[in-house]
C-alpha cells in the first residue's frame, strides 16, 4: 500500500445523474470510474532523501541546502508531497487551468496526509491569494479551494482574507528563477491583526522557485507571524533563485 489513500464519497442526485451521462475517468491514467484513481494516488511515494529541513529539496548532506545557506528564508519551512510529475502534475493542471473542481476534495485529502506525518503545529490556513483581476477572469483560486478543503480536514482555522495579493503580476510560467522573484515581491499585504504571533500555514498547489511563496512569506512576517510554513502538492526540482530583497 502507498503513502497516500483517497475515499471517494458516493455521488447524489444530481451528481449520480452526470456520473452516468458523463462517467468518471482519471486525469492521470484514463482509467474509468474516478477522477483521480486509487492506483495513481499508490504510487505516490515520500520524496527521496537527504533533503534540506527548510525547503524540503535535495540536500547532500541532509542540512540545508546552498540556496538556504546562501540567502536568508521567511518561510519557516515547506513541505510538499511530491516532484511536479504524473499523477499529482495532470491532476494540478485540470484542477488550475480545466475547472475541474471535482479534484479538490481528493487533493485536499492528499494535502491532509501529509501534513499530518510532519507533526509541524499551526494556528491558521492561509491560501496564496491571486489578484482580484486573475480571479474574475479564471472565476476561482485553486488555492483557496484547496486550503478550505484542507482546513476542514485539519480542523484549523481557515483565513480566506488574511493576506491579498495588492499588485498584479505577470504570470509565472516562462520565467527565470531571477525573473520570479523580481515579478512578486512586495505584491502581497496582510488584512488582519490577527496574523500577529499566528503560526501560519500557506497552501499553494505548486512550488516552482519558492518566490511566490516566500513574498508572501515576506509579507506575514512583517506583519508579526510567528512562523510561516507552507505545504504544496508538488514541487519543481530545480533551484529557487534568490528574493531580489535579500542582502
Amino acid at each position: 500500500m502507498g503513502l497516500y489513500t483517497v475515499t471517494q464519497e458516493p455521488a447524489r442526485g444530481l451528481d449520480r445523474l452526470l456520473d452516468l451521462l458523463f462517467p468518471p475517468r482519471c486525469v492521470a491514467c484514463g482509467a474509468w470510474g474516478e477522477w483521480l484513481c486509487a492506483a495513481c494516488v499508490a504510487t505516490l511515494g515520500a520524496l527521496p532523501p537527504p533533503l534540506c529541513p527548510r525547503c524540503a529539496g535535495p540536500s547532500r548532506s541532509g542540512g540545508l541546502c546552498a540556496p538556504c545557506r546562501r540567502t536568508p528564508r521567511y518561510l519557516t519551512g515547506l513541505l510538499s508531497v511530491a516532484v511536479h510529475r504524473t499523477p499529482l502534475r495532470e491532476a494540478v493542471h485540470a484542477l488550475k487551468y480545466n475547472g475541474m473542481h471535482v479534484l479538490v476534495e481528493p487533493l485536499a485529502e492528499i494535502l491532509h496526509q501529509h501534513w499530518a506525518r510532519q507533526g509541524v503545529a499551526v494556528d491558521a490556513v492561509l491560501p496564496v491569494p491571486l489578484h482580484p483581476s486573475r480571479v474574475r477572469y479564471r472565476g476561482y483560486n485553486q488555492s483557496a479551494l484547496l486550503g478550505a478543503a484542507f482546513a476542514r480536514r485539519a480542523g484549523l482555522e481557515y483565513h480566506g482574507d488574511w493576506v491579498v495579493r495588492v499588485r498584479r503580476t505577470r504570470s509565472q510560467v516562462g520565467l527565470t528563477p531571477r525573473e520570479r522573484w523580481e515579478n512578486v515581491w512586495r505584491a502581497f499585504a496582510v488584512t488582519s491583526p490577527g496574523v500577529a504571533g499566528a503560526r501560519i500555514l500557506l497552501i499553494d498547489d505548486v512550488m516552482t522557485t519558492g518566490a511566490t511563496l516566500e513574498a508572501c512569506a515576506h509579507a506575514l512576517r512583517g506583519a508579526g507571524a510567528a512562523e510561516v510554513w507552507a505545504l504544496t502538492l508538488t514541487r519543481a526540482s530545480r533551484s529557487r533563485g534568490r528574493p531580489p530583497g535579500a542582502p
